[in-house]
């Protein structure tokens, strides 16, 4: 075969996908521009994916899938893009996503950002765009990155939803991303959020300075055997911890942070009033 680069699947996890994606392609005597075809994609992209000019996307991994009759699998593509995916994330995150799945209360502080469970699409998109824009992640991740948020929330909305209770420093709620009519939507979506009957937001105001115990992120689980797991992040460390000793002061802070901060009643006027522009 012409010009037929040798794959090495020992390379990395990258790699190791391309070399499947050759193997599984001509296994069923299919070129890069027959397979390319049936998937959507031309075959220079194939031969991108195969080599590792071109990284994979859910969106490309679910269309191999289709075409493989890999769906659903536990040998899929999508799902080895998800691990891929989940290699550059921070160190703890993607197991504490799998338990917030799972977890019967979910709280959630913040400061500076809305937290992904409460994101609208297009506030998360900005979030991404911008990303794209200062050349931290590629469009590709870019939509990837928002397709995962999209399935976390998914995720969430069960027949037996958890009891999620979210606090927000009040530059969550003050800091323009997107424009108006994005932070407009996004400021409706929280007090929508805060009626349903298993859900709580609360604002921490300025006023707190210094009494506010968290400085970042921090997200606090109860699974439905009762066991806790604290998730903490800063701008580049994710750390989850499962053990109650580490858990219980987290959770003692919240409580303090919860009883120090705006009821939902004023916060969601807080709100209200940040959609009509005052004060």
């Amino acid at each position: 075969m012409v010009n037929r680069k040798e794959l090495n699947p020992d390379a990395g996890p990258a790699a190791a996908y391309g070399a499947r994606l050759r193997s599984a392609r001509e296994a069923r005597g299919w070129n890069q521009d027959e397979f390319g075809a049936r998937i959507g994609y031309s075959g220079r992209h194939i031969s991108g994916v195969e080599t590792q000019h071109k990284p994979p996307t859910r969106r490309f991994s679910l269309a191999v899938d289709a075409a493989l009759g890999l769906e659903g699998r536990d040998d899929s593509f999508e799902r080895e893009w998800r691990e891929m995916r989940h290699g550059v994330l921070l160190q703890g995150f993607p197991e504490y996503v799998k338990l917030e799945g799972r977890a019967v209360e979910i709280k959630l502080f913040e400061v500076g950002l809305i937290p992904g469970p409460l994101q609208t699409t297009a506030y998360a998109q900005a979030l991404a765009h911008s990303a794209v824009a200062r050349g931290s992640i590629t469009p590709e991740q870019a939509e990837e990155r928002v397709s995962l948020l999209m399935d976390r929330q998914a995720a969430l909305e069960r027949p037996m939803p958890p009891l999620m209770v979210a606090v927000l420093d009040e530059s969550c709620v003050r800091r323009p991303i997107g424009g108006p009519v994005v932070m407009d939507a996004q400021l409706q979506h929280l007090i929508d959020f805060a009626e349903r009957p298993n859900t709580m937001v609360q604002l921490a105001p300025y006023s707190l300075g210094e009494h506010r115990p968290f400085d970042r992120l921090v997200n606090l689980l109860t699974l439905s055997d009762r066991s806790v797991a604290s998730y903490v992040e800063s701008q580049t460390q994710g750390r989850l911890d499962r053990e109650l000793p580490s858990a219980v002061p987290l959770m003692r802070d919240y409580h303090q942070l919860q009883a120090l901060s705006l009821s939902q009643t004023a916060s969601v006027d807080m709100l209200h009033q940040l959609r009509k522009g005052t004060p």
